[in-house]
């Protein structure tokens, strides 16, 4: 299911859109906005996984370089993973 929403954006943006669709970065403005959206919402997925591994390695922890390996190492599988399903569907 997807639901329609209405969005003002600057002109200026509007016209910096139009030029990536006219380029053939994008289908159309809503599959760049689309595009954009998923974007966004990927790193605010990234950015709780690793504030969660901030978090336990707060209340645990290891070695600092360990723990701040292991987390970036977590959100770089986890983007793959997103990149593989992505792929797949």
């Amino acid at each position: 299911m997807s639901t329609q929403i209405a969005i003002r954006i600057p002109e200026r943006d509007v016209v910096a859109l139009d030029a990536a669709v006219a380029g053939g970065r994008f289908e159309s403005r809503a599959a760049a906005v689309r595009e954009g959206i998923g974007r966004l919402l990927s790193d605010e997925r990234e950015r709780e996984i690793a504030e969660r591994y901030r978090r336990a390695y707060g209340s645990s922890p290891e070695e600092e370089a360990w723990g701040r390996v292991g987390a970036e190492q977590m959100a770089r599988s986890v983007r793959e993973l997103e990149r593989v399903s992505e792929q797949g569907a």
